[in-house]
């Protein structure tokens, strides 16, 4: 199945004109509705896309061309803006037709709530999995200002779905008292602060299992990435994060599938942070995707 109907005009690049022979499709998933402080990244998967002109398509981590991995793009998804309901239901069903049709999903955020209904398409064919989450914020809350629908509330409902021992959090430095009480008493694994080196000693109690990897690119220090809706002070570089992929990339886990998430142009006029955002997608299809 082809999803031409949400295509939005730009694609990322090198992507491949043939949905049914792609082994991994790119999709964006443009939802801002529930962020409690700016919103925008409903634009960031146009401009990740955009901005992907300017990369080489060669990689000097992974030594490999994006000429190897056979990828399409399909555009964004229509989502009724204003209905976070509806466009969750919206994003499961698609999710769950590009795994009928053998495909690695790989999501263009949006808010993070986006996350939630992947996950929930995900565990359906994958029973077994764990989430490896690289984030700024803990979004561990069961609510926001009453709000079960929240950005803030994702990884809280990875936890009932998954199980909190099947979930591992990275680069978290912001949150509430209650979630990071929760992060030391659930049994998930939270790691504060950094993201490189935990990851490295964690990886190997997820060999061979099937992982689903969530990116919210505010693990950046604005510094490093100002484009966000939710900037957190005291985040790790660019450099550490490609570092963490690589990890991933050079580890024996199935990765299932990926977002990278909060991307929101209009606050970041230099690009910086849709730049980065667009390589650490060019690392992930060059370094996850199945060779």
């Amino acid at each position: 199945m082809k999803f031409d109907e949400a295509y939005s005009g730009k694609v990322f690049i090198m992507s491949r004109p043939n949905y049914e022979e792609a082994q991994a499709v790119i999709y964006g998933m443009p939802m801002d509705y529930t962020v409690s402080f700016r919103p925008g990244s409903r634009f960031g998967p146009a401009r990740i896309r955009e901005v992907s002109i300017g990369l080489e398509e060669y990689s000097p981590y992974v030594k490999r061309h994006l000429e190897e991995v056979n990828y399409y793009d399909a555009g964004d998804i229509l989502l009724p803006f204003g209905n976070p309901g509806k466009s969750l239901d919206l994003i499961e069903a698609y999710i769950e037709q590009l795994l009928a049709d053998g495909k690695m999903p790989i999501g263009l955020g949006g808010e993070h709530l986006v996350t939630w209904p992947v996950l929930k398409a995900m565990h359906r064919k994958y029973s077994d999995m764990a989430l490896i989450h690289i984030d700024a914020h803990a979004d561990l809350r069961e609510e926001y200002e009453g709000e079960v629908l929240s950005h803030a509330t994702p990884v809280r409902k990875a936890c009932e779905l998954l199980g909190p021992e099947n979930v591992y959090s990275f680069g978290i430095r912001s949150g509430m008292r209650e979630e990071f009480e929760f992060g030391r008493t659930s049994g998930m694994t939270m790691e504060c602060f950094e993201v490189a080196e935990p990851l490295k000693k964690h990886l190997p109690k997820l060999s061979g299992r099937p992982v689903y990897v969530t990116i919210d690119i505010d693990v950046l220090d604005p510094a490093f990435a100002p484009g966000t809706g939710t900037a957190e002070a005291g985040g790790i570089s660019s450099k550490e994060l490609l570092q963490a992929i690589t990890m991933i990339s050079e580890s024996d886990l199935n990765i299932i599938g990926a977002d990278l998430v909060e991307v929101a142009p209009i606050y970041d006029h230099s690009d910086q942070t849709a730049i980065a955002a667009s390589k650490f997608i060019r690392e992930i299809l060059l370094g996850w995707v199945k060779r």
